[in-house]
């Protein structure tokens, strides 16, 4: 059983059930799935939208890098992970991280461990489009 990587960088839609079928589960006895959305409200104000920017000749293999840290970390077998950029509506898919393993805590642990690192290292920005004005962002988080 060899290791699985499938990174879908700075897209401008995002089909997360698709994502998912390119995994390879041989081995596998758990996936773990992560979507990520943008909420209607922050605070009290109504978001109308998000808009990403990206790095996007560093995005891909800063993701790379992380999914290959997360399967030797966790001993997971296949990762698929896939971000947007551009303008996301409320509820519309922004991330989506599926992380198969022979074992379900370690699905879980990788897949934690990869939405926040992705927040914290991947050269991504947004900005808040909101009833109260628009605001960028440093990074995700």
């Amino acid at each position: 059983m060899g290791r699985q990587i499938i990174i879908h960088e700075a897209l401008n839609t995002l089909d997360h059930d698709a994502l998912r079928m390119e995994l390879d589960t041989k081995g596998c006895g758990a996936i773990v799935s992560f979507l990520g959305i943008t909420r209607g409200t922050e605070g009290e104000a109504e978001v109308y939208a998000l808009e990403f920017d990206a790095w996007q000749e560093k995005l891909g293999p800063v993701l790379e890098g992380l999914a290959h840290k997360a399967c030797d970390m966790f001993g997971t077998l296949s990762v698929a992970m896939a971000h947007r950029i551009g303008r996301v509506e409320p509820q519309e898919s922004i991330v989506s991280i599926h992380v198969a393993s022979p074992h379900r805590k370690e699905a879980f642990q990788a897949c934690e461990w990869l939405i926040d690192e992705l927040k914290k290292q991947a050269p991504l920005w947004k900005r808040e489009v909101t009833s109260t004005g628009s605001t960028w962002k440093a990074g995700l988080g």
